[in-house]
């Protein structure tokens, strides 16, 4: 009996291989070096959020330039509003995870309250006054007469595709939107809106935002993707590499 070998890859295959590994280890890599990209660029905006926040707090901006002002690079900026409520309230529906242990937060399921408050200048900005548990909704109606309100600006909520839809006519809302939520509301749309800060033991509700646990929150998951890319282009090396070997083995045998 012969004993039989495994044949020699023939040279059309193995060009074809070698170049569809050339072309996929580029393309690995390349996404790996976009992710390290953006873990820069979000560090800098990062970074850039946690000096606007930890800003002393600016006035607001005249309500007669807000239709020039860039939303996404004010996001975050620590203003003083003074002005003085107008009656009515909209939700956004939301989940807030539990804090880490000892901390002391309402979380679950429940609303981001939202009320128009006229500023001094005349203009009108939606006040996003904080979290308040399904369960204790009832507790919570409209405040109401002047206040000075400290907090941050920040910009409109993007929808995606799994976004339920809104239900403006019962002031019902799954995302964030200025415009939308003003329109419930009877009020002229601003191009951000006020997100309350935090004050007290946060265990109140509405209980506003604080501002380093929402940066925190802040998704940064770059470097784990970029490893992942350049890991699968060493595996896709490293496959490539074992079958030359294994063909070049078998055809010293034959």
């Amino acid at each position: 009996m012969t004993a039989t070998s495994t044949p020699a890859p023939r040279k059309p295959r193995l060009f074809l291989l070698t170049l569809l590994t050339i072309v996929g280890t580029v393309v690995l890599c390349a996404l790996g070096a976009w992710q390290l990209e953006r873990m820069d660029e979000k560090h800098a905006y990062i970074d850039r959020l946690q000096q606007q926040a930890a800003g002393a707090p600016a006035p607001m901006p005249p309500s007669a330039d807000w239709a020039k002002l860039d939303p996404a690079a004010l996001d975050l900026t620590h203003v003083v509003a003074r002005g003085s409520y107008i009656d009515g309230i909209a939700g956004v529906r939301t989940t807030i995870a539990a804090g880490p242990p000892g901390s002391r937060q309402l979380s679950g399921f429940g609303r981001w309250i939202f009320q128009a408050f006229k500023l001094e200048d005349g203009g009108v900005i939606l006040v996003n006054r904080g979290f308040v548990p399904e369960g204790r909704l009832g507790q919570i109606g409209p405040a109401s007469g002047p206040d000075t309100i400290n907090g941050f600006l920040r910009a409109p909520e993007a929808r995606n595709s799994f976004t339920p839809q809104d239900l403006p006519a019962i002031r019902e809302f799954y995302t964030r939107d200025p415009a939308a939520i003003a329109a419930s509301l009877g009020q002229p749309p601003a191009p951000f809106y006020l997100e309350a800060a935090r004050e007290g033991d946060g265990m109140t509700p509405p209980a506003g935002v604080d501002v380093r646990e929402l940066i925190g929150r802040i998704p940064d998951n770059h470097l784990q993707y970029a490893l992942t890319w350049f890991g699968l282009a060493l595996t896709l090396l490293g496959v490539f590499a074992a079958f030359v070997w294994q063909a070049r083995k078998g055809a010293a045998a034959s």
